[in-house]
């Protein structure tokens, strides 16, 4: 008896979500299906054709695309920030010529969570590395690292792609190349002999399943519906507004005491610029720093 009832009660529970969803407006009361996406009679990534009619191809793309729908809650929050940051990094992909669709490749790489430092130590929204950051004349140190900063990393990320477009004539294998690194997709180009496309190439595995994931996110992107969420325009987060840039040069640099003098505080501060990485920065050198600073109206939220 006591298990009947506890069958009851959990029956009972879980028809009361299903109701609660379809009153709220998510769709139809009843447990989200499991099922295997359905691909596009037609695919391009930054206008290059995607070969659907190769089985592997298609194979490779149901495959991320199904990994995509069904990470849940980490997919959904990356789809609901795309409103925030795609303001900010679409400008920056154009103004360098590197096609939009790279947008996407952000999304793979940090689900635009500016803050995502990976364990091999790759840092911010678009990844970077240390050394390709030195590279490309981001700072990085413990006290100011300007990986976190979206603005600073998709620049050095558009430069990055630009050699690496120049190396190889093809926007999908500079793509390969940001997992892989130019080393590594040009010696398995040297090896492969007569191969000059990614779905040609036979990479790590890592690599053979990295532009099929990005071009996940651009399906789920496109018609976020057609895979399983369903979101409304309120749910998309707001781009961070009311702020002001004010620039900091003082040595040493009191982030806190900053804060206060702006009439904000510390934690503000820090959801502005994710790129300071500590209290206080002693700035030996005197650099100069461009620092939000939040107006009026702001809120964490971005409202």
């Amino acid at each position: 008896m006591k298990k009947l009832a506890l069958l009851f009660t959990a029956a009972a529970w879980a028809g009361c979500v299903a109701t609660a969803c379809a009153q709220q407006g998510y769709g139809p009361a009843e447990v989200s299906p499991v099922f295997v996406p359905e691909l596009p009679q037609q695919l391009d990534f930054a206008g290059e054709r995607v070969p659907l009619e190769y089985d592997d191809v298609r194979e490779a793309l149901e495959r991320e695309l199904t990994v995509t729908m069904f990470m849940h809650s980490r997919t959904l929050r990356t789809l609901r920030l795309t409103t925030r940051y795609f303001p900010v990094i679409e400008p920056i992909l154009k103004q360098y010529g590197i096609p939009e669709d790279f947008k996407y490749l952000c999304m793979a790489e940090s689900g635009l969570d500016p803050n995502v430092v990976s364990p091999a130590g790759a840092a911010g929204p678009w990844q970077l590395m240390k050394s390709a950051a030195k590279d490309y004349g981001v700072e990085t140190g413990d006290n100011v690292d300007m990986r976190y900063n979206i603005e600073y990393a998709t620049e050095a990320a558009c430069k990055y792609l630009q050699d690496a477009y120049k190396r190889y004539g093809s926007w999908t294998l500079a793509a390969a190349s940001y997992n892989a690194g130019l080393a590594g997709v040009s010696k398995r180009l040297d090896i492969q002999k007569a191969v000059n496309s990614y779905y040609d190439l036979f990479l790590p595995e890592e690599t053979m399943r990295y532009v099929f994931r990005i071009l996940s996110y651009k399906l789920l992107v496109g018609d976020p519906q057609q895979y399983g969420y369903h979101l409304r325009k309120r749910d998309y987060l707001p781009p961070f507004e009311h702020y002001r840039t004010v620039k900091v040069g003082s040595q040493p640099i009191d982030w806190v005491a900053l804060a206060a003098r702006y009439g904000t505080n510390y934690k503000m501060l820090r959801v502005l610029n994710p790129w300071i990485r500590s209290y206080e920065y002693e700035n030996r050198a005197g650099k100069v720093y461009p620092v939000k600073i939040p107006t009026e109206g702001f809120s964490e939220n971005g409202n």
